[in-house]
């Protein structure tokens, strides 16, 4: 990976565009790694145009192409997994109206039950009536249905003592701790850098993600239980993705660089000049358009 800017300049002055379909080798993070583009994931689904963290986001994102899809994972009141990014159900529910006597409307306050009544989909259109907040099981057995990928991210896990614990659970269950999504299509990642060791420690064989800018010299201690640095974009540069292309992580591979969230063509031909291996993106289209 070290060497993509330098194969990208040189392809650039041949006149050559390299395009690599859906499906083709930037599907695994190894492949992609030794292409002139980066690996374009789906953000929350493709949230750009779906409500995000969604089902429906998750088969658009397929429909669109896209082999590699993000989400969120928080923990209810009754110990359910669920997908959705805020601590709060407030801003993508219709939680206000069906429970208005229940600020500020916590994920942890509510039991999986009541979370499964709530409308997920109409504040991004009626169109997108009735979508529901998945179950982590309900969201992992779509993903695998459409055959897709899944950058997992532990959100808060502050707030949820022992979710590691509870996500591993339920990843073994649903038949997504096997050997063939261990090797290539699954990653967690957390902001908790405790949480990924945590991760890391009870199964060694995953890849797992740190999702922030650690200081370059405390980048080695980070590469002893993570093998993903990964960056919202406004904090990159060149230099600091060369940095931790240095380095290999847990697993003895060069650490990766994954960044968040590029949503223009602008933004995404900037971070892709600075070598980096994947970009998380809410308009993964208007980025692989910009990148291939």
């Amino acid at each position: 990976m070290h060497a993509r800017p330098v194969a990208a300049l040189a392809a650039t002055a041949l006149g050559i565009t390299v395009f690599l379909a859906p499906g083709s080798a930037s599907g695994t993070p190894e492949a992609a790694a030794q292409q002139d583009e980066p690996l374009v994931i789906a953000h929350r689904g493709a949230s750009a145009y779906a409500p995000e963290n969604t089902l429906a986001a998750v088969d658009l994102a397929d429909r669109m192409g896209f082999v590699w899809v993000e989400n969120d994972v928080q923990r209810t009141k009754d110990g359910e997994l669920v997908v959705v990014h805020d601590d709060s159900l407030a801003r993508t529910t219709d939680v206000e109206q069906v429970f208005p006597d229940r600020a500020p409307w916590k994920v942890k306050d509510f039991t999986a039950a009541e979370i499964a009544r709530l409308d997920a989909g109409s504040w991004r259109g009626t169109e997108w009536a009735g979508a529901r907040v998945p179950t982590l099981k309900q969201y992992l057995n779509r993903v695998d249905e459409n055959n897709q990928k899944l950058l997992l991210e532990i959100k808060k896990p502050e707030l949820y003592p022992g979710i590691e614990k509870d996500t591993l659970r339920v990843l073994g269950e649903e038949g997504w701790l096997d050997r063939r999504h261990v090797a290539g299509r699954l990653v967690i990642q957390s902001f908790g850098a405790d949480s990924v060791k945590a991760v890391h420690q009870q199964r060694p064989d995953l890849t797992t993600g740190f999702l922030g800018t650690p200081a370059v010299a405390d980048l080695p201690a980070y590469a002893a239980f993570t093998d993903q640095i990964n960056p919202t974009h406004t904090s990159l540069t060149a230099e600091y993705v060369a940095a931790v292309h240095t380095l290999k992580g847990a697993h003895g591979k060069p650490l990766r660089v994954n960044t968040w969230t590029v949503n223009d063509a602008a933004g995404a031909a900037r971070v892709d000049a600075f070598g980096v291996d994947g970009i998380i993106t809410n308009n993964p289209d208007v980025v692989r358009d910009a990148v291939s």
